[in-house]
This record gives C-alpha cells, sequence and structure tokens, in this order.
C-alpha cells in the first residue's frame, strides 16, 4: 500500500508467509504463518517486525476490530477449514492469501489502523489476552513500550527474503 505525503511516498509492506505446523502430531497441532512488516509509515512505531501467528489470533483481532470500528467494515478473513482438509498444501496457501488480504485490507483503513490491538498483534508476540488487558490500560505499559521491547529484543527484526516495494 503507498500514500502520498509532503515528505514523499509513504508505503506498508505487509506479508504472510512461511506457514508452519506446530505441535505435530497431537490433537493440540495448529499452523501459524510469520507476518513480516515493513513501513515508513509514522503510524508505526517500529519500521520493520517480524511475528508469528496463527488463525484463531487473526480471528480475535477481527472481533476485536469489528468491536471499535463502529460503522466501519471490517475486512473477511478466510473461513475455518473442514477438519479433514485442515492441513493440505492448496488449503493452507489459500488461507495464507487471505490472511494476508485481510491485513492489507485492514492497514489501508484510518479507523482500524488507529486501533492499538492491531498494531500490537503485528508488531509484539504478546498473546491476545495481554494485547487486550493493555489497548484497555490494563498493564502498566503502553503499546508503544511492548513495540519497542519487542524490537529492541531483536525478535522483532528477522527480515523477510525478498522485500518487494
Amino acid at each position: 500500500m503507498c500514500l502520498n505525503t509532503m515528505e514523499g511516498e509513504e508505503f506498508i509492506t505487509i506479508r504472510v508467509q512461511d506457514p508452519r505446523l506446530q505441535n505435530e502430531g497431537s490433537w493440540t497441532s495448529y499452523i501459524d504463518y510469520k507476518i513480516f512488516l515493513h513501513t515508513n509509515s509514522k503510524a508505526f512505531t517500529a519500521k520493520t517486525s517480524c511475528v508469528r501467528r496463527r488463525y484463531r489470533e487473526f480471528a480475535w483481532l477481527r472481533k476485536q476490530l469489528q468491536k471499535y470500528a463502529g460503522l466501519v467494515p471490517v475486512p473477511a478473513m478466510p473461513g475455518k477449514a473442514p477438519f479433514h482438509i485442515g492441513n493440505s498444501e492448496d488449503f493452507i496457501e489459500k488461507r495464507r492469501q487471505g490472511l494476508q488480504q485481510f491485513l492489507e485490507q485492514a492497514v489501508q483503513n484510518m479507523v482500524l489502523l488507529s486501533d492499538s490491538q492491531l498494531h500490537l498483534f503485528l508488531q509484539s508476540q504478546l498473546p491476545v489476552e495481554e494485547i487486550e488487558a493493555c489497548a484497555q490500560g490494563r498493564r502498566s505499559y503502553t503499546a508503544t513500550d511492548a513495540i519497542l521491547d519487542y524490537a529492541i529484543s531483536n525478535r522483532g527484526w528477522t527480515q523477510e527474503e525478498t522485500l518487494p516495494r
């Protein structure tokens, strides 16, 4: 996404990539995805970040955005899979594309972009319960603190293999 500003062109690049099966062979197995963000937008605390999130965390984010966005439409997400096809390569790739499209559309909407939960989701590895508590002021740290702590720890600075602009 590119935005024209007085100083030049702002950009927000989001890539959902590298799906990985976690807890393979157990009843609690799931797939998570790497979310890579690179931007020069003033809306973001860290200009580069990389986190891993699973589908149910994306679903939580969408529900939170709907709760606080008022009448602003929240982008759709890909649906849940029937159990027997949930790990097929084709399904995983379609879901990855759908999750990327969901995030790309969310950051294009200024109302959604102003939600600190979206920023914490994209730029910290906090669990969703902590994201919600922080956004509601029930933690001693701010969203900016959490994002900067994650970025400084170097965990949030993993580079993407190819970075298109």
